[in-house]
């Protein structure tokens, strides 16, 4: 029942580092990301500064990157919490050690002790020799070869648990380095949030002194935004009026059934989501509704299909250069705001496959991309795992 017992102690406490080896592990993987995200929006702002949109853009990126930069100091709590627990339950572990290392080392005493006292092996020999028979005899040999064996046993339990207090001693100030320098990024990132909510503050300002500008600019935007639903729209229509094939019907349900799961078209923070949205510094203007979401990009990225399919159109469409309709069955996907363009209409694509590389279009290097279920755009960061 003790066996059965211990067994299954020890299965929780593997189980339970395991577990916290993974959340470590998590967390450092999510950290990274927003790191990632963060270096992009950084570039981002330093290419968009001058150009005649870049009040505006910078605030976009800037509070995005204010966004990401919280939750990357959250990230860094979280893990400082993680490190001091494990610290505690360290420093738990090692009372426990030198407690017992202590104990150990009081009875082996006592066994050299009651040893040398005994180190004349005559008195050995007397006292086997004193028997009553030969029953006691053996007992009593068996006696003196236990307690011989006792102190060689002890000996070694001794260094065994000294050499296990040294590594929990080890790992202890470890873990106390590492938690540590996570302290020292955390106060950076906080010193870094302070300024970028700083340059937030300004660049509202700046917004509040050119309104009339920017509602220019408003409509500008939204006649581009009205021309690529046009366009969309008709692309999709035209796409959908053709008879489905098998291959298409086999495409339709594939790609319905991995909602949640299609990869990324590329590694960015969302800017731009999906749906309707107020200006950040004018609350009642309306923005143009979004179709899909923007991603921002490094330079030169490669844009990738979601899923397998046909390219059913390659267009030009103002404020958005090349974009790229993917038909998957009754599904589509398209890719806006293109340099390049690796494929042509009709081409069949796999996912993962490179379709172009992203643009540069006014200091923003961002993807716009849209999902549609036939004719309905859909929120796709939904559809994205």
């Amino acid at each position: 029942m003790r066996k059965a017992a211990l067994i299954m102690l020890m299965a929780v406490l593997v189980c339970t580092q395991g577990l916290a080896q993974k959340s470590s592990q998590g967390s450092s993987q999510k950290k990274a990301k927003l790191e990632r995200e963060i270096a992009i929006l950084d570039q981002q702002l330093k290419e968009n500064a001058g150009k005649v949109r870049s009040a505006n853009t910078a605030l976009k990126l800037t509070r995005k990157k204010i966004s990401s930069r919280k939750s990357l100091v959250k990230e860094s709590e979280a893990q400082i919490s993680m490190l001091d627990r494990r610290i505690r339950e360290k420093d738990h572990k090692i009372d426990s050690l030198e407690r017992r290392y202590d104990l150990l080392s009081t009875n082996y005493e006592k066994l050299v002790r009651t040893a040398y006292r005994n180190r004349d092996t005559r008195i050995w020999y007397m006292y086997l020799l004193s028997s009553d028979g030969l029953t006691q005899g053996l007992r009593r040999f068996g006696y003196l070869k236990s307690m011989a064996g006792g102190l060689n046993a002890q000996a070694l339990e001794i260094k065994d648990t000294r050499a296990k207090l040294e590594e929990e001693k080890a790992g202890l100030q470890k873990l106390r380095e590492e938690a540590s320098v996570l302290r020292s990024a955390r106060v950076g990132e906080l010193k870094k949030l302070e300024a970028d909510e700083s340059q937030s503050q300004q660049l509202v300002a700046s917004l509040n002194k050119d309104k009339a500008r920017y509602q220019k600019e408003l409509a500008a935007k939204k006649r581009q935004v009205e021309a690529l639903k046009a366009e969309m729209n008709k692309m999709v229509k035209k796409s959908a009026s053709k008879p489905k094939t098998a291959v298409d019907e086999k495409l339709d349900k594939e790609f319905a059934t991995n909602m949640g799961k299609l990869p990324w078209p590329a590694d960015g923070p969302v800017v731009d989501s999906f749906g309707k949205h107020y200006h950040p510094v004018y609350k009642n203007v309306e923005l143009p509704f979004n179709n899909g979401m923007n991603i921002a990009l490094a330079k030169d990225t490669a844009i990738k299909a979601v899923f397998d399919g046909v390219v059913a159109n390659v267009v030009v469409i103002p404020g958005y250069n090349q974009c790229i309709l993917v038909q998957h069955g009754g599904y589509f996907t398209f890719y806006c705001k293109l340099a390049s363009v690796n494929v042509k209409a009709g081409d069949k694509v796999k996912t993962g496959q490179v379709l172009g590389r992203v643009d540069t279009i006014a200091g923003e290097t961002q993807l716009h991309f849209e999902l549609w279920e036939g004719k309905t755009p859909r929120n796709p960061e939904l559809w994205l795992k």
